[in-house]
């Protein structure tokens, strides 16, 4: 079996091409980067021509990580937002059906308005912002495949390379010495999830041969400033948060507030499958 993960320098990515890589089953993964190579990724940009180690391979599963994540800067960059988001998607899907390939696209809760969340699959999408707009309409785009998959995460957190996510970031900071001052949401609830949890989902999902949509989660569902009290129970209160709401943070995309996922359907399927939690992973940092 051929895999290829775009994003594969990324959060999400780089942890699925770790826990696939483990698999025997799998005879070639390759993972892409586009603006941050690593050891173990490839460049390429989907929207320009395939070099041939991409055009010369018959993939079986691609896996589509790579998107413009930064949601305020999306707001103000609308074109590069749409061809980073779907453009870049259609691209891969075109693959994905040269070679009957499975289609994975890794989407998120920012497709729904966060009135009456956390969200079950059946929900409907509301997007406020132009980077749910577009995540939508990618997923829209890889749906009509019907050898499709489509994840929707959010919050996502974990190792990588170059420590990005907000809670790795915060931890890393902590564990140095330093102190911390930060401004955060109150009002803007969401279910973090760790990235190897996503990754060891979707290799289960890949073996199984599903196909549709799944939302991945795990236990926890609180706000910015509760993720930073829970920091704070093992870093001696060393995070001074200032608790403000969403309209005084002043951000320049709409937030959906009442968001999150609930994975019900993928619990059900896999019930003996065990995602860990944000104090499973400071654990792991600190005593790991």
């Amino acid at each position: 079996m051929n895999i290829l993960i775009i994003g594969g320098s990324g959060l999400i990515g780089s942890n699925i091409n770790k826990v696939l890589s483990s698999n025997l089953n799998y005879n070639k993964i390759t993972a892409t980067h586009l603006s941050f190579p690593c050891n173990n990724t490839v460049y390429y940009d989907p929207l320009l021509t395939a070099p041939d180690y991409i055009e010369n391979t018959k993939w079986n599963v691609i896996i589509n990580t790579g998107a413009l994540t930064n949601v305020d800067f999306c707001e103000d960059n609308i074109d590069l937002s749409y061809r980073s988001t779907v453009e870049s998607n259609k691209k891969l899907l075109d693959l994905a059906k040269r070679d009957q390939a499975r289609f994975i696209y890794i989407s998120t809760d920012y497709i729904f308005d966060g009135i009456n969340g956390p969200y079950y699959e059946q929900d409907a999408p509301n997007p406020i912002n132009i980077y749910g707009k577009h995540k939508l309409e990618a997923e829209r785009l890889s749906i009509t495949y019907s050898n499709s998959l489509i994840i929707r995460v959010t919050n996502v957190y974990g190792d990588e390379i170059r420590k990005k996510n907000f809670l790795a970031r915060i931890v890393n900071e902590l564990n140095v010495g330093n102190t911390l001052t930060i401004d955060a949401a109150f009002d803007q609830l969401a279910t973090p999830i760790n990235a190897l949890d996503v990754a060891r989902a979707i290799d289960v999902l890949i073996t199984d041969d599903k196909v549709g949509i799944y939302h991945l989660s795990s236990t926890d569902y609180m706000s910015r400033v509760q993720l930073l009290q829970k920091i704070n129970q093992y870093f001696n209160n060393r995070v001074n948060i200032i608790a403000k709401s969403t309209a005084d943070l002043n951000q320049r995309a709409l937030r959906p507030l009442s968001a999150g996922l609930i994975a019900s359907k993928f619990r059900q399927e896999y019930p003996n499958f065990i995602f860990s939690n944000i104090d499973d992973y400071i654990n792991s940092i600190n005593y790991g």
